[in-house]
């Protein structure tokens, strides 16, 4: 997870736009030639997606941008400190 990347990926797509991608990632890495390299690099993707749809998701309830960048690094590392 990276808060640059899905601060970029916010600001310069659409929900829909994001939707699209991440369910063509998640086919990509169910198929049977692909290694675990390719599935780690899919899966950072698909991490920053999915935050950058999170953020939508609050902006659109009406938190501000920057708090919900914040709300959703904090979410994913309190996940982690478990």
């Amino acid at each position: 997870m990276k808060i640059p990347v899905i601060r970029q990926l916010f600001e310069n797509s659409r929900p829909e736009d994001l939707e699209a991608t991440l369910t063509v990632l998640e086919a990509y890495c169910e198929f049977r030639g692909v290694n675990e390299q390719e599935i780690d690099v899919a899966g950072e993707l698909i991490t920053n997606i999915c935050g950058a749809l999170e953020v939508h998701e609050s902006v659109k309830s009406g938190m501000g941008e920057r708090d919900a960048l914040n709300a959703f690094g904090q979410k994913v590392m309190g996940s982690i400190d478990r």
